[in-house]
């Protein structure tokens, strides 16, 4: 009886460490080469990097982008559509097999999920109405900032207990604007780029930057572990930012050159 509960136990052990090595060797480049299709992880409501156009089309900066790597890499394009909490868990899950959304390099991110060197840039600010008058950390005492959930600003306000800040959270950036834009929030931390979109969804209610919270590089994400995946992103990203189409996506719809320093 003790053999053979010994041996049941060793043939248990022999399978459960099978699993964890295939789990382990695991090669998403490998599986979206052999299917054709790549998915990708991208928040389709945060215009312009995301958002849908009259036909309900995905367009935008990291929707272009995303086209531009499956064509480049002869692969069908699949938008897992998602927001800023739910993008890391899409990759470590397996829902997507590439974060591109936004997603701002980070120490606690690279934690969790591996980046690619960047392929764009974020300038992260703390943005209010333009009446507001705003000038410094102090004078944001005693206002509600709105703030995605999840996302960097997130993190960062959240760092800044001194400052006795006064957090609004919403689950994504499209409620976090429409409590701008309907006057729920005279202030909010996002990118510069969502700022200024405020105002043109309501022009009674023009926003600006205020505050610079931090400059951020923004790379395509993917689960730990998937070196040979990274490797020939970083390749694709190193010849698009060389040849100027990666600058003309984004100059397309953010109205600004990547910096100087990440196209040359």
């Amino acid at each position: 009886m003790m053999k053979r509960t010994f041996l049941a136990a060793a043939v248990a052990t022999v399978c459960m460490t099978a699993v964890g090595a295939t789990a382990a060797n695991a090669d998403v480049l490998d599986d979206v080469m052999k299917a054709k299709k790549i998915r990708i992880a991208t928040d389709l409501a945060i215009p312009p990097s995301g958002m849908m156009d009259a036909n309900l089309k995905p367009t935008g900066s990291d929707v272009e982008t995303a086209q531009l790597l499956a064509k480049d890499w002869s692969l069908d394009l699949e938008f897992v559509q998602t927001t800023g909490a739910t993008r890391i868990p899409n990759v470590q899950t397996g829902k997507a097999d590439i974060i591109i959304s936004t997603l701002s390099v980070t120490p606690e991110r690279a934690k969790v999920i591996d980046f690619t060197k960047p392929y764009a840039a974020l300038k992260s600010s703390v943005g209010c109405l333009k009446s507001v008058d705003v000038k410094n950390w102090d004078d944001l005492k005693g206002k509600t900032i709105a703030v995605s959930r999840g996302t960097t600003q997130d993190t960062e306000l959240s760092k800044m207990k001194d400052r006795n800040l006064q957090i609004a959270r919403f689950d994504d950036d499209a409620t976090m604007v429409t409590a701008a834009v309907s006057g729920q929030a005279d202030c909010v931390a996002t990118s510069d780029t969502i700022i200024n979109q405020i105002g043109v969804k309501n022009t009674a209610r023009p926003f600006e930057p205020k505050i610079l919270i931090q400059n951020f590089d923004l790379a395509i994400g993917v689960r730990k572990g998937e070196q040979a995946l990274v490797e020939k992103l970083n390749e694709w990203i190193a010849t698009n930012l060389k040849n100027g189409k990666l600058n003309e996506i984004y100059k397309k719809f953010h109205g600004s050159e990547l910096p100087q320093e990440m196209r040359s």
